[in-house]
């Protein structure tokens, strides 16, 4: 990138500023559309623990929508393309197209669409520029207004406002996990050449299951309902977003699940009967930012999965109960 660029790039965010360090909706509006709007390639990790993965992505804008292509470089080859609300995922050797619905938000482009909830439940603040992967970037603080939720830290290109990093720290400053480029290139002449291979033949469109990172082991969207089932304690700005029945790879029977966000994070509460098999383990687990706590009660396992703290999951858990058919 020419300096020139670059220097401008930097002025125009200290102007998207106010004086007392808080970004302006105009600036976080760009960055959250970044993502979808930015042609760029490059190789980014995923940390938590002393665990990495590393992976290439690639997203080109076309004049039919965006396509998306992420490949693991570690392990098992693992390769996911995205195009115009669809998803395939690489599977026995084939391109197989998985449910949509269960993709939800992945890096770069993490922040919601709808930036209002975000004022109502995390303090928003700049803190100071950095370079990521050789690029200048604002660094925005979104500090939770309550101690059931974590902060997050972000990264922002400068000049486009693509997420070059995003962090998830703990009570104490720590780093929970972390995504960040460790190369990039950012316009110009990036590779799309996959994109007519992957309309091509080896795509088929069977659903399969999707599993993210609010919803394990989903085989499909699900029916929505009403269940009856209702969450008393959920931490301040959880709004329902979701509210389904559906089956589960490895259930004996559909499971109802309800999913709560508030803008940033989002929780998954499972009810399913309780058979008492091996998959009926209580207790608390957890991988990187995503805590899950499972518990019999009333013959009845609870899940809770979540973007949370540990005590958040039980908290939510504690207070799930059945409040009868409306």
């Amino acid at each position: 990138m020419r300096l020139w660029v670059g220097f401008g790039g930097l002025l125009l965010v200290m102007n998207a500023f106010a004086a007392e360090g808080q970004p302006t909706i105009d600036w976080l509006k760009t960055v959250v559309f970044a993502g979808h709007q930015t042609d760029y390639s490059g190789v980014f990790i995923y940390q938590y623990d002393s665990h990495v993965e590393t992976s290439r992505i690639t997203h080109v804008v076309e004049s039919d929508s965006e396509y998306e292509r992420l490949e693991s470089l570690d392990g098992p080859k693992r390769e996911i393309i995205r195009h115009h609300g669809q998803v395939w995922c690489y599977i026995n050797h084939k391109m197989v197209q998985v449910d949509s619905q269960q993709g939800g938000s992945r890096f770069p482009s993490l922040l919601p669409g709808q930036l209002s909830a975000l004022s109502g439940n995390y303090l928003v603040k700049e803190a100071g520029l950095e370079r990521v992967a050789g690029y200048n970037t604002q660094v925005i603080i979104f500090q939770p207004k309550d101690s059931l939720r974590y902060t997050h830290k972000i990264w922002a290109h400068t000049d486009t406002g693509l997420l070059l990093k995003t962090a998830v720290l703990g009570d104490k400053n720590q780093v929970v996990e972390q995504y960040t480029f460790t190369q990039l290139k950012i316009g110009g002449d990036v590779d799309r050449a996959w994109i007519a291979s992957s309309k091509g033949t080896g795509v088929s469109s069977k659903p399969t299951g999707a599993v993210s990172r609010n919803n394990p082991d989903v085989s499909k969207a699900g029916t929505p309902i009403n269940s009856g089932w209702v969450v008393d304690a959920l931490p301040a700005g959880f709004k329902k977003t979701m509210e389904v029945h559906r089956p589960m790879r490895g259930k004996h029977a559909p499971v109802t699940q309800l999913v709560f966000s508030d803008g940033l994070s989002a929780i998954s509460v499972f009810i399913e009967p309780s058979d008492a098999d091996e998959d009926d383990v209580e207790g608390l687990s957890s991988r990187g930012a995503v805590n899950l706590y499972r518990k019999v009660v009333d013959g009845h396992l609870l899940t809770v999965l979540g973007e949370v703290p540990s005590r958040t999951v039980m908290q939510v858990l504690d207070s799930v109960r059945y409040n009868g058919k409306p």
